[in-house]
């Protein structure tokens, strides 16, 4: 089964965070690399280059920023292959030990379903 994992950020990291994350991340993906558990991952760009586009009566609105009010973001995402719930918890916990420090984990709809 896919999941989705968004990774979270509660805020702009200290350099101390960025240069743990540079070091950190790309271990990880090896290791997702490794076990088959990879699909797709991309970060995302800061809070500040978001549109939230929502339509409302027939009218397109857009405006700037993230749709919540809060100060934590999202700031990447990847999509998972696990075998259950259990191995993505475990594959998520490994990214949640470097900064930022959280993540939702939800999985993906069969294709088709909307």
């Amino acid at each position: 089964m896919n999941y989705l994992l968004l990774i979270c950020s509660d805020g702009v990291p200290t350099p101390e965070k960025a240069a743990t994350m540079r070091r950190e991340i790309p271990a990880w993906l090896e290791m997702l690399q490794a076990r088959g558990a990879a699909v797709a991952g991309h970060q995302l760009a800061p809070p500040s280059a978001a549109r939230t586009v929502s339509v409302r009566d027939g009218e397109t609105l857009v405006t700037d920023g993230p749709f919540t009010e809060t100060k934590e973001f999202i700031g990447g995402f990847d999509v998972i292959e696990c075998a259950d719930l259990d191995e993505a918890i475990e594959i998520a916990t490994v990214a949640m030990s470097w900064p930022p420090g959280s993540s939702d984990r939800s999985p993906t709809a069969p294709a088709g379903i909307c």
